[in-house]
């Protein structure tokens, strides 16, 4: 398998299991970190996420629409320990159209059917990240960064 394939399907799996991540953000030269619940879209490329447009996330997000979301996925490995995989998206904000929003709203219920009532609410919108590039983290000494275009290269075997 080339390494390209395996880095795929390593992204590929985290957001499998993964279901939340940690939103980065910055507003007025203040760094601020929120917990929330992801749905990717088209593969591993855009990530979705519900939130309440009254909050320092959503201000944040409006002036300065670039992104970190790290996700963690623990595994056990065969002498039972528990191992830590970390990946982080880099990104940007970007709007999504009314078609986009059902298709989305469907699809992050579909993962997080819990937020059905947090999803309907007036004041919760849906909020679309394109990535731009991965921080593949499988150890302290195995740490790699993957652009899209890098991703989205054919691959070869």
């Amino acid at each position: 398998m080339s390494k390209l394939i395996a880095i795929k399907k390593y992204i590929e799996d985290i957001f499998k299991i993964s279901r939340f991540a940690v939103l980065a953000t910055e507003g007025d030269g203040q760094p601020h970190a929120s917990l929330i619940g992801i749905t990717t879209v088209d593969g591993y490329r855009k990530l979705i996420f519900a939130t309440y447009r009254n909050t320092r996330k959503y201000q944040n997000l409006s002036h300065n629409g670039k992104v970190a979301v790290l996700v963690e996925s623990m595994d056990i490995n065969q002498w039972g320990l528990q191992e830590s995989f970390v990946l982080t998206a880099f990104g940007h904000v970007e709007e999504m159209g009314i078609e986009d929003e059902n298709f989305a709203f469907i699809a992050h219920l579909e993962r997080h059917p819990e937020l059905l009532s947090f999803m309907q609410s007036q004041d919760c919108t849906l909020v679309s990240i394109k990535v731009d590039s991965y921080q593949v983290v499988r150890g302290i000494d195995d740490v790699e960064w993957w652009s899209m275009d890098e991703l989205d290269a054919p691959s070869i075997i």
